[in-house]
C-alpha cells in the first residue's frame, strides 16, 4: 500500500461533477503526489463495543476520463485510523445525519484518526452562525424563530435577505424589499410557523458585484477568491443558482477579514474554510465542503488543491 492514504468521506462518487468539483481536485492532486485515495459514504460509518469506528470503503484510481472518472481497486472494511488521514468532505445540510457522522468521526480521532475538518470544530462552527463571533465584520444580522421579531428587523432595514440556517447553493433564501411584499407568508414557510430558527440580514447592494469566495488554507487565503455574480435579476450569487464566477484579487478588506479569522480557525483545527464576503461584510464562515478551487485555479493559475495537499502534509508531519 502507498505510504500516505487519504480516505475522503464524500457523497456518492458517481454524483461527482468533475469539471467544478473540490473533492475531485483534492483527490487528483492526491494522486499527482503519489497518495493512495479512498473514498466512502458518511451513512457507512459505524462503531460497535469493542472495536474501532469502521467504514465501507473503495480505493480509487482516476482515470482521466471526463465521464467515467474512477475505477474501483479493490473494497473493503476499514478502520478510519488505518488512514494516514481522513478528509470530511459530505456536503450539507447539517442535520441530524451529519451531526452523528461527526460524533463517529470524534470517536475515530480518539482511536488515532487523523480528521480534517477536525469533527468538533464543524459541529462549532455551523456555517450561517459562526459569523456570529465576529460582529466587527458583518452587516446588521437577526437570528431567530420569532416571527414578530423578525418583521421588526425587516421595519427597521427595508431591504432584507431571509434565509434557513441549514441550506446550501442559494436555497430557501429570499429577499423581502421596502414594500414587505409576501413578508408574512414567507416567514410563516421559513420558521414553520415560529417553530423553526432562521437568519435575517439587512441586503447588501454589493452583490451585484458578486457574492466572494474566499479560501483559507491552514490559516492562509489563497490570494485569488471567485466572485459568485447573480444572473438574470437573481439575488442569490450561488453558482449552484445560476451565478457566474469570476476569479478576481483579494481586496485589501478581504484580506483584513481573511488575517484576522484564518489563525484562530486554523488552531481549532479547520484545515480548510470558505469565508463568503459581500462588498465589505463577512455573510457565511463555510466550514462543511467549501468549494471554488477549479474555477479558481482555472481562471488564475493558482493551483488551490496543491496548496491544500500540501498543508494537509505539513499537517500530518
Amino acid at each position: 500500500m502507498t505510504a500516505t492514504a487519504l480516505l475522503f468521506v464524500a457523497d456518492p462518487l458517481d454524483t461527482f461533477k468533475t469539471y467544478k468539483d473540490s473533492t475531485f481536485a483534492m483527490m487528483r492532486e492526491a494522486r499527482r503526489q503519489g497518495m493512495a485515495v479512498w473514498a466512502c459514504e458518511a451513512r457507512s460509518l459505524r462503531w460497535q463495543q469493542g472495536g474501532s469506528v469502521v467504514a465501507d470503503v473503495q480505493q480509487i484510481e482516476l482515470t482521466g476520463d471526463a465521464d467515467a472518472w474512477y475505477t474501483v481497486q479493490q473494497q473493503a472494511t476499514r478502520a478510519l485510523n488505518s488512514f494516514s488521514a481522513v478528509v470530511m468532505r459530505k456536503d450539507p445540510p447539517f442535520d441530524t445525519e451529519y451531526l452523528y457522522a461527526t460524533h463517529l468521526l470524534s470517536q475515530a480521532e480518539r482511536e488515532g484518526a487523523r480528521v480534517f475538518n477536525k469533527p468538533q470544530a464543524l459541529r462549532e462552527h455551523p456555517e450561517k452562525l459562526a459569523i456570529l463571533e465576529f460582529p466587527q465584520f458583518i452587516s446588521p444580522t437577526l437570528v431567530s424563530p420569532d416571527m414578530a421579531a423578525l418583521k421588526a428587523f425587516h421595519a427597521e432595514h427595508h431591504d432584507v435577505i431571509l434565509k434557513p440556517l441549514d441550506g446550501m447553493g442559494g436555497m430557501g433564501i429570499f429577499r423581502v424589499k421596502d414594500d414587505g411584499l409576501n413578508l408574512g407568508s414567507i416567514l410563516e414557510t421559513l420558521t414553520e410557523q415560529g417553530t423553526r430558527t432562521i437568519m435575517a440580514q439587512r441586503y447588501l447592494p454589493a452583490i451585484v458585484q458578486g457574492d466572494k469566495r474566499v479560501l483559507l488554507i491552514d490559516g492562509e487565503p489563497v490570494p485569488f477568491c471567485l466572485a459568485r455574480i447573480p444572473q438574470g435579476g437573481e439575488v442569490r450569487g450561488n453558482l449552484a443558482a445560476g451565478g457566474v464566477g469570476e476569479a478576481r484579487p483579494l481586496t485589501e478588506r478581504d484580506r483584513e477579514i481573511a488575517e484576522a479569522l484564518g489563525p484562530e480557525l486554523a488552531r481549532r483545527g479547520l484545515l480548510l474554510v470558505g469565508l463568503d464576503i459581500i462588498g465589505e461584510h463577512l455573510t457565511e464562515i463555510n466550514v462543511t465542503s467549501p468549494t471554488c478551487f477549479q474555477e479558481i485555479t482555472d481562471q488564475t493559475g493558482h493551483d488551490v488543491a496543491r496548496q491544500f495537499i500540501d498543508a494537509l502534509k505539513r499537517r500530518l508531519g
